[in-house]
């Protein structure tokens, strides 16, 4: 069903690279050499969405959202009921830690306190392993790793419970208000939003040049242990390395409770649009969602 909203975002987006860096973008980086870039200008179009024939359109997740640069609806399917989103969480964490000046530059070490006692998920970051907070922030971000993101909540000067309470004034600030958060990795089922909120999360999040540059970021190298060698992360986007995407800004996120889910920010037929895919429950429903929902937008019907 086509609906025509307004969600008061940022209206010019574009593709992000990383600045200064001239290397193949699938060569790993090494993470604490990524500095933030500014967004070129984007010169605007006028889309027909009218012309777009939302029945045509069969997607496989349960929710599903795409917006235009200006926020409004060209597709929506159960988009006000929350649901569990999972690692989608990370970037509500990614904007807290932005937002406080914290030093980037400060080293944290993992502790059994970053354990995720919730889906006993594991990591390779084990007990003493020391990085930057910008470090722990691009980790959690671009691969998903849950020990980073509890260790930027645990080392918060008030303490996990108030951080936690930092995002959940952060989403209201936002606007989210079907949206609800009670740990900073996602893996609590009860962190919820709806596609609306979760939308907004990502519009809001297109404001950091960090969140940007790292979430587009293919592969990168990490030495958390002394004398030992690095460590390769991948991001968990897959079309990140297809050629046909133009990607600005992407998160994975996976529970049992919340199936697959995906969001990101990018361009189509030079339109900058937000898609939001949640609760798929197959491992490449998202992907091929965003690949259908690619082929209606570049079809025209």
């Amino acid at each position: 069903m086509l609906i025509m909203k307004s969600i008061l975002l940022p209206s010019c987006l574009s593709l992000i690279l990383f600045a200064g860096i001239g290397i193949a973008a699938d060569t790993p980086l090494q993470l604490a050499k990524l500095e933030p870039a500014s967004p070129p200008a984007h010169t605007t179009t006028t889309p027909h969405w009218n012309t777009l024939n939302p029945k045509k359109l069969k997607l496989k997740s349960a929710a599903a959202l795409v917006l235009d640069q200006n926020g409004e609806e060209i597709y929506s399917k159960q988009v006000g009921e929350p649901r569990p989103i999972a690692s989608i969480t990370k970037l509500m964490t990614a904007m807290v830690i932005l937002d406080s000046g914290l030093d980037l530059q400060e080293k944290i070490a993992i502790t059994k306190d970053d354990r995720d006692l919730i889906q006993l998920t594991g990591s390779r970051l084990k007990y003493g392993a020391a990085l930057t907070r910008k470090q722990m922030l691009q980790l959690a971000l671009m691969s998903s790793e849950n020990r980073a993101a509890n260790a930027l909540a645990r080392t918060w000067p008030q303490g996990k419970a108030a951080f936690v309470e930092a995002m959940n004034k952060k989403a209201d600030a936002l606007g989210m208000q079907s949206s609800h958060f009670k740990d900073p990795a996602g893996l609590d089922p009860g962190n919820v939003a709806s596609a609306h909120d979760t939308a907004k999360m990502v519009r809001a999040a297109m404001s950091y040049p960090l969140i940007r540059n790292t979430t587009t970021t293919r592969s990168a190298s990490v030495r958390p242990y002394k004398g030992r060698g690095e460590l390769r992360y991948n991001n968990t986007n897959r079309l990140l390395k297809n050629k046909a995407w133009d990607i600005q800004l992407s998160k994975t996120g996976y529970l049992n409770e919340s199936g697959r889910c995906l969001v990101m920010q990018t361009e189509i037929d030079d339109e900058p649009l937000t898609i939001v895919l949640l609760n798929s429950f197959g491992k490449l429903t998202p992907f091929g969602d965003s690949n259908r929902i690619r082929k209606w937008i570049e079809s025209g019907s």
